[in-house]
């Protein structure tokens, strides 16, 4: 049974020099856009209880609260659901969050991305640091207890001490959740074509992830997934649905969806899917391999690793006869460990995870 829905706002009033993601700075379409994610969901949705909701983009602040209500009542919720949404820093006042919050947000997460307002301003970000720092104070005091800041690291003149001062002021905020993302140039951003100068390098990209998960785990966040850190019991609910391998709807431009074996995606044209929402692009009917692989490939990307035992049941093999070669190797390298429940990659091994996790892709 489906637990989990994204809906994807592809709205944006500027890109940032990082961004491939699709959105688009077309608000004349939102309407027409929000009458489509509604045929969209009315279609698919199946009326199970969610445990978790998430909008992302795209910048989903730029919707009005009724919008979000809107959206949020097609849906039946479990009783303790969350509800997400990503919000960009410099518009979100004490009426907007209080009004988010009234109507069943109870989690949002921030981009920061950094505290310098020098950084900021190359990455074309539209905020500032005070703008964090009062959004955060801001949404506390309209009761949110569950805020996640977003930084990337490896940022054009970053070093690892001015990354980890940007750490230290959000963990000072007192957030409860910490996401870190590598600066990735893939085709299509604005710094693919014209390329920022002072890159840290892959090693000081390195340090500076390392040098995180330190100071991080020293404040009591828990390391749970590659890039994410929690406060206790703070661990994002509708991520780990993802991490488990677990099926959800995605609904909207661009989005993909997993359910009834099959991985789905979404036009990346916003006036095609205007037209017709309800099509949408089959990319793979998952056979059992698919979903081994999956299972693996998802499950080493959290820090507690793999469940041999869960595996070896639900797919019917002995993963440590399987993959012995695999295993052997990165065992031996000290990037793969042995665990209580079966395998998680080392500290160095995460580092050079993209290469591991291929190796169990046949």
């Amino acid at each position: 049974m489906v637990k989990s829905a994204y809906i994807h706002i592809p709205f944006c009033k500027s890109k940032c020099h990082y961004c491939s993601f699709v959105s688009f700075n077309k608000l004349n379409l939102l309407e027409d856009y929000l009458s489509a994610l509604e045929k969209e969901i009315k279609t698919y949705y199946r009326g199970e209880d969610l445990d978790t909701l998430y909008f992302g983009g795209g910048t989903p602040s730029i919707l009005q609260v009724k919008d979000f209500d809107r959206l949020i009542k097609l849906f039946v919720f479990s009783n303790d659901a969350e509800i997400t949404t990503e919000l960009n820093p410099e518009t979100l006042n004490y009426d907007y969050l209080k009004s988010l919050y009234d109507i069943g947000i109870n989690r949002i997460s921030i981009g920061c991305q950094s505290f310098d307002d020098n950084i900021l301003k190359i990455i074309n970000r539209r905020h500032d640091a005070s703008q964090v720092i009062n959004a955060v104070m801001n949404a506390q005091k309209a009761g949110f207890k569950n805020i996640s800041l977003d930084f990337i690291y490896g940022l054009p003149n970053q070093t690892n001490q001015m990354f980890i001062e940007d750490l230290k002021k959000g963990v000072n905020l007192g957030v409860e959740h910490i996401s870190l993302y590598g600066l990735s140039i893939e085709e299509g951003c604005y710094f693919s074509k014209f390329p920022p100068q002072n890159l840290p390098n892959e090693d000081m990209q390195a340090q500076m992830y390392l040098s995180a998960v330190k100071y991080l785990t020293s404040c009591g966040f828990e390391h749970y997934e590659i890039s994410n850190f929690s406060k206790p019991d703070y661990n994002s609910k509708h991520n780990m649905n993802y991490w488990n391998n677990e099926e959800y709807y995605g609904f909207g431009v661009a989005a993909h969806g997993y359910i009834d074996n099959v991985r789905y995606g979404n036009s990346e044209s916003i006036e095609d899917y205007i037209v017709n929402p309800n099509k949408y692009n089959i990319e793979r009917v998952e056979t059992q391999k698919d979903k081994l692989e999956e299972e693996i490939f998802l499950g080493l990307r959290r820090i507690k690793g793999i469940d041999v035992n869960f595996i070896n049941s639900k797919y019917n093999i002995n993963f440590e006869d399987k993959y012995s070669r695999i295993i052997k190797k990165y065992t031996n390298l000290n990037l793969l460990q042995k665990t209580p429940q079966g395998y998680a990659l080392t500290l160095e091994g995460i580092l050079v995870s993209n290469t591991i996790l291929a190796e169990f892709i046949e």
